[in-house]
């Protein structure tokens, strides 16, 4: 089958971008003006997670009043976007693998767990915007990993079966995701992720220098038989 009949979906944090400090640091940011703080182990286990999901789950007093998680989440995510206008923490060889697969014909996608305004604030300043076919954030799924909502409506939106496309994730709710989706799944161990941690993916890397078209071509072949 040819490579435009394949795809990559790509979770945006920890994978395209080193965020993790910045997210936890903008957590932060939100948590101490509301008295609390959110610990290195809290934020870790929701790592991945959408931030409406999160304020729930650390704020339960906040869980019932929709504009309240409303106002925290904005908050958080001005606050995040402010750190990473700074300085942006692209992930070494990302550009270069971008254009690799462009260039080999392969279909993209971003699926996030963010919202827009940060999807869009990364890839322009990575100037990679031109090499997506979709960008899926928290503002288009109801459902945040490790529900496969929005990996499925990216490759709804590519035109690309399930089984043709593979993920690459940073956080185990995203593998499963993606083998809830049906999808082959590389396991990026960055951010402090460990290879352990992310064992259930069907490929574990430590850099995205270790990708390129013929991996991903080889992953989805090995799923389907080919």
């Amino acid at each position: 089958m040819a490579s435009s009949d394949i795809a990559v979906i790509f979770d945006m944090d920890g994978v395209l971008v080193d965020t993790f400090e910045a997210h936890f640091e903008s957590w932060n940011v939100v948590a101490h003006e509301e008295g609390t703080e959110m610990t290195r182990q809290q934020f870790a286990a929701t790592f991945g997670r959408t931030s409406r999901e999160i304020i729930a789950l650390l704020w339960p007093e906040k869980a019932d009043d929709p504009a309240a998680v409303r106002d925290f989440d904005d908050r958080k995510e001005a606050a995040f976007r402010a750190i990473i206008s700074r300085d942006l923490p692209a992930m070494p060889g990302v550009r270069e693998l971008l254009t690799s697969l462009a260039s080999a014909g392969i279909l993209m996608a971003i699926g996030s767990s963010g919202p827009s305004a940060n999807v869009a604030l990364v890839v322009g300043k990575l100037e990679a915007a031109e090499l997506f076919g979709a960008m899926i954030t928290a503002d288009d799924v109801t459902r945040g990993k490790p529900d496969p909502q929005v990996f499925l409506l990216a490759a709804e939106r590519l035109r690309v079966p399930p089984q043709r496309c593979v993920v690459v994730e940073d956080a185990p709710p995203g593998v499963t995701a993606a083998h809830a989706a049906g999808m082959g799944c590389v396991g990026f161990a960055s951010t402090g992720r460990t290879r352990a941690e992310l064992a259930n993916a069907d490929l574990v890397i430590d850099s995205l220098s270790e990708l390129t078209p013929e991996v991903f071509r080889r992953l989805v072949d090995g799923r389907n038989g080919s």
